[in-house]
């Protein structure tokens, strides 16, 4: 029996208790003030890197930005869940001491503490062990128990890898503990890598423009334009929910965070559409989700693709856009085919007209065009943003002419609050330069990496079969992954093991990138710890349970299309990596097959399909999403034949 949702806790409070980042304290007023202007100090250095980057190099820039974020873990984040709001005498001391040993390369003199790489001093490595444990220590407070657990069995396998038997594959000389230091502390593979350094230099940025974005009231007139796009109809609240949560995401970037935002104002609409609870749930789980498959601003971990590819993150964006169009696309399938199935009702809000609305706030499109349109004449993505939040701003300015005190104050508290939104990301990417260390040191990814494509090998000889299974391995293996840590991480991770087998297997960069990408966030929504879900039935009052399988059923299309990126060459055109005629009738096959995984999972095709039709409609899909002339015919026939079986019964039924 399901109750209707409380009112007690608001939907940001809702956001936080169930997003995969743990939730930051509610700091009282001294507390509050110093993080909040250490926050902004932070936004200012950024905004300083990029226009004017020290001459001493990056790594110096990232010794400062993680030396002035990691003390604000230890204020912002408890050390356990029913721990006091406002920080205590331990956290103070954490807080200064992760400022010290954070800084501690700068405060040494910079250049003398590189000077010593390979050969640090006792001191160095106190700092260093030091800066390590608070690191982990970040991590656990926003993220959880398992990605420091992870990392300190990647160290442990450093250190003792050379006790294992040396005829194992993963068996290495052995690294010690002093070695084990420099790597992390003075290397650039470490603490101060590539994930850090995407953190400091793309994602804190895009989280800036996020929060001015929403600060000049984007939020609400994406889901005003939303719901005036579309007639009354008994779909018209579903269609609603699908656009605003893409909509929404430009925004946001958190699956979470945007499933309830949307749950907040959609859910009132969908409950009098008659929506059962657990549907309504799913449907605003899974649109939430997309957010972090949405150009222009996508997750964090697509910033790290771009870095690790050495390419523009406008590529990275071209790759993304048809996939994220499947995706809504087998959403909406999915709603059209429920909101008939279960009668949903027409509901008569207040709509206005899209054409003053668009006259009125369209504005808000533009800073999200402006960071293509520079994108596309090759500006720095970190440069494009700032020019894009600059322009926000500046409309919100225009719009709010008669209030510029509060204007100022409100850009001024964004910028601060996109600093401190940004925490867990960097506590994550800090952490997982142990892990990129380890594996650079050791050679670990590699071997694994021939231990998976060997795995797929014991079962078959034949080529394409072995890289079928490889496939559905690490479609798994990135999926449990997800279940454990953060998107981010679990990206970094299956990468750096996955990655190399599937290059083995010959799948090119661009198709094995979005493939992990796409799988590390579909474990978002992957029982039993789809969060986004979890909140929304919050929001709902509905089952847990029930809410998270419908939130699968609804991207469940999205599971099997990035398995077509990397079984043929023709799924490089679903990337756009083709010529245009390849890349439109690839994607109209896919959307085919994408229609007809709705099919199967909504159980709905111009009437009720009985289950032996909806399973004609499986080796459909299937054969469609393998992209090559033959398996396409076949699917094309199970797909004709379903289709005649189902008239044929319901003229049979009526």
């Amino acid at each position: 029996m399901t109750t209707e949702p409380v009112d007690r806790e608001s939907p940001a409070e809702i956001a936080a208790e169930h997003d995969e980042e743990r939730p930051a304290r509610k700091l009282s007023r001294i507390p509050d003030r110093v993080v909040y202007f250490v926050a902004l100090a932070v936004a200012v250095l950024v905004l300083k890197q990029v226009f004017f980057p020290f001459a001493k190099g990056n790594q110096f820039y990232l010794v400062l930005f993680l030396g002035c974020t990691l003390p604000l873990v230890f204020l912002c984040y408890r050390p356990r869940i029913r721990a006091s709001e406002d920080p205590g005498p331990v956290d103070w001391a954490l807080a200064v001491v992760a400022l010290a040993v954070g800084l501690y390369p700068v405060l040494t003199g910079y250049d003398d503490f590189l000077n010593r790489q390979g050969i640090l001093s006792p001191l160095d490595i106190v700092a260093g062990a030091l800066l390590l444990v608070l690191i982990l220590e970040a991590t656990r407070r926003t993220t959880g128990l398992v990605l420091p657990i992870v990392c300190l069995l990647f160290l442990a396998y450093a250190y003792y890898g050379g006790y294992l038997p040396q005829n194992w594959g993963i068996a290495h000389a052995g690294i010690d503990f002093s070695q084990i230091v420099n790597a992390l502390f003075n290397d650039a593979s470490g603490f101060y890598g590539t994930p850090l350094d995407v953190a400091g230099s793309y994602i804190v940025l895009f989280t800036l423009y996020g929060a001015v974005l929403n600060a000049s009231g984007a939020g609400q007139f994406f889901v005003d334009i939303s719901f005036a796009a579309f007639r009354k109809s008994r779909t018209a609240p579903g269609r609603t929910t699908v656009l605003s949560g893409f909509l929404l995401g430009t925004v946001s970037g958190s699956g979470t965070a945007t499933a309830v935002s949307l749950g907040s104002i959609t859910w009132p609409i969908l409950k009098k559409a008659s929506y059962p609870r657990e549907n309504a749930g799913g449907l605003l789980a899974a649109s939430g989700i997309g957010a972090i498959l949405s150009p222009p601003t996508l997750g964090a971990a697509a910033f790290i693709i771009a870095e690790y590819l050495q390419t523009s993150y406008l590529t990275v964006l071209i790759w993304a856009t048809v996939p994220t169009l499947l995706y809504y696309l087998g959403i909406v399938f999915a709603m059209e085919a429920d909101a008939r199935r279960f009668k949903a009702e027409p509901v008569d809000v207040p709509r206005g007209d899209p054409w003053k609305l668009l006259l009125r706030g369209g504005y808000h499109f533009l800073s999200l065009a402006i960071i293509v349109v520079f994108l596309a004449l090759d500006i720095p993505p970190f440069a494009a943003v700032v020019y894009a939040t600059g322009v926000a701003a500046l409309f919100a300015l225009i719009a709010r002419r008669h209030d510029v005190k509060g204007w100022a104050k409100d850009m001024v508290d964004a910028l601060s609050a996109g600093v401190r939104g940004a925490l867990p990301v960097i506590a994550v990417c800090a952490a997982a330069g142990v892990i990129t260390s380890t594996i650079t040191k050791t050679g670990l990814g590699l071997e694994l990496a021939d231990a998976l494509v060997e795995l797929a090998g014991l079962l078959t000889d034949n080529g394409t079969v072995i890289l079928i299974l490889t496939v559905l391995l690490s479609a798994v293996a990135v999926g449990v992954l997800g279940l454990a840590v953060p998107v981010t991480a679990s990206f970094i991770i299956a990468w750096v093991v996955i990655g190399p087998a599937l290059e083995t297997l010959g799948v090119a960069d661009a198709e094995r990138a979005m493939f992990i990408f796409y799988y590390a966030v579909l474990s978002e929504v992957t029982p039993p710890t789809a969060l986004a879900a979890v909140a929304s039935a919050a929001i709902t009052g509905g089952s847990v349970l029930g809410t998270m399988w419908q939130c699968w059923k609804y991207t469940l299309p999205a599971f099997l299309v990035p398995i077509a990126f990397v079984l043929t060459d023709n799924g490089a055109a679903l990337l756009l990596e083709s010529d245009a005629l390849t890349v439109l009738w690839v994607a109209a096959v896919s959307a085919v097959a994408v229609a007809a995984l709705a099919v199967v999972t909504g159980g709905w095709l111009f009437g009720p399909v009985r289950l032996p039709v909806r399973l004609l409609f499986v080796p459909a899909a299937l054969c469609l999403l393998y992209l090559e002339p033959v398996p396409i015919a076949v699917g094309a026939a199970f797909g004709v034949v379903a289709v005649l079986a189902h008239a044929v019964i319901t003229r049979r039924t009526a």
